[in-house]
C-alpha cells in the first residue's frame, strides 16, 4: 500500500511540475533559414571596396619574374586601375554614355606608367606616369593620356591631355563580368587589352 501511495505522489508532483512549466514558458519561435543576398564582407578598419584595385605589368607578371631572375631589366609599362563589375547592367550606351569620358575603371583615375619612351600609333610618348581614360562609342574608343595624375574620378580639363588615340571596338559573344585590363605581347611591343560586358578594345604600344 505504501509503495502505491509513494508512486502516486511522485506522479502527481511530476505532472504538476510539467504542467506548470508548459503553462509559464513563452512560445519558442521556429528559426527559418533565409537566403543571404548581396551581403558584402565587413572590415573593422576600413570599408571593403566592391571595385578592387588591380595592377598589370609588361612584361607580364614582372614582379614575379623580378623575384626569380637575376639582372632583369626594368618593366616597360604598368597600369593601375579599379575593376567595377557588371551586375546585370547594360554597360556601353546606357551606364556609360557614348561620347562621354570614362575613367577606364572605378574610384581613382586609372594611371599608366611608361618606364621608357614608347610609341602609340606613331606618336612618341615620353617615359612617365599619365592618367589613362577613354571616350567610348559603339564602333571605336578615343583613348587619352592626361597629366592630371593622383586624382579621384575623372574631372580633368581637355588642355591637360598629352595625346589621344582612336581604336576600334570588338563585339564579343560572351560577356565579361568584371572590367579587365591585361597586356598581350606583339612583334612590335604589346597591346593593352580592355574588356567589359561584350566589348573589347586594344591599344597597341610599340617599343
Amino acid at each position: 500500500m505504501k509503495l502505491n501511495q509513494t508512486a502516486a505522489l511522485l506522479f502527481f508532483v511530476f505532472a504538476f511540475v510539467s504542467c506548470s512549466d508548459f503553462e509559464t514558458k513563452e512560445p519558442v519561435a521556429v528559426k527559418v533559414d533565409t537566403p543571404v543576398v548581396n551581403i558584402q564582407p565587413t572590415n573593422s578598419f576600413t570599408p571593403v571596396d566592391i571595385s578592387p584595385m588591380d595592377m598589370i605589368y609588361f612584361p607580364i607578371d614582372y614582379p614575379v619574374l623580378k623575384m626569380t631572375q637575376k639582372n632583369i631589366a626594368p618593366p616597360t609599362v604598368r597600369v593601375i586601375y579599379s575593376r567595377p563589375h557588371r551586375e546585370g547592367r547594360k554597360i556601353f550606351g546606357e551606364l556609360l554614355k557614348y561620347g562621354e569620358p570614362w575613367r577606364l575603371g572605378a574610384n581613382e583615375a586609372t594611371e599608366i606608367e611608361f618606364f621608357k619612351n614608347v610609341k602609340i600609333q606613331d606618336k612618341s610618348i615620353p617615359a612617365g606616369r599619365y592618367v589613362l581614360y577613354c571616350i567610348p562609342d559603339s564602333t571605336n574608343w578615343v583613348i587619352a593620356l592626361n597629366n592630371n595624375t593622383y586624382s579621384w574620378g575623372l574631372k580633368i580639363p581637355d588642355e591637360t591631355d598629352v595625346q589621344r588615340f582612336t581604336i576600334p571596338v570588338e563585339n564579343l559573344h560572351a560577356s565579361t563580368e568584371f572590367f579587365t585590363m591585361f597586356f598581350e605581347e606583339t612583334k612590335s611591343g604589346a597591346e593593352l587589352v580592355m574588356t567589359w560586358d561584350n566589348v573589347m578594345t586594344r591599344l597597341p604600344i610599340q617599343f
